[in-house]
């Protein structure tokens, strides 16, 4: 039972706060370095595989597209159909070779961001 003339002993919430988020700080900050690589692998990873199925669906999407351009380039009678395809046809090859030049780039650049860190 509770005696009514003892003094009951308050919490600082304050303290019991602070004290919770110092040990979550301090337990982050521990942690952060490990998870920082575990994750800069992964998303490198991620990152790799979608490049790579942008490329493969990019590669069939030109192909059959400048397949199209060609055959209109090579069986139309109309002057503004070829030259059309023609003007297609550079588009065509100039975006594909802009998508896996970028795989090129990241291939020589992902080495001075290893760890995470500038290793330039």
């Amino acid at each position: 039972m509770i005696n009514p003339n003892q003094k009951h002993r308050r919490i600082n919430r304050g303290a019991v706060l602070y004290a919770a988020f110092l040990f979550t700080t301090l337990l982050i900050g521990n942690v952060q370095p490990v998870l920082a690589a575990n994750m800069w692998d992964k998303a490198k990873e991620i990152m790799q595989d979608v490049y790579n199925q942008i490329v493969l669906i990019s590669t069939i999407a030109a192909v059959v597209t400048a397949s199209v351009a060609l055959l209109l380039m090579n069986f139309s009678k109309s002057g503004k159909t070829v030259d059309e395809s023609r003007a297609w046809l550079k588009r065509i090859i100039i975006t594909w070779a802009i998508l896996n030049g970028l795989g090129f780039i990241m291939a020589y650049i992902t080495p001075f961001f290893a760890g995470g860190q500038w290793n330039g």
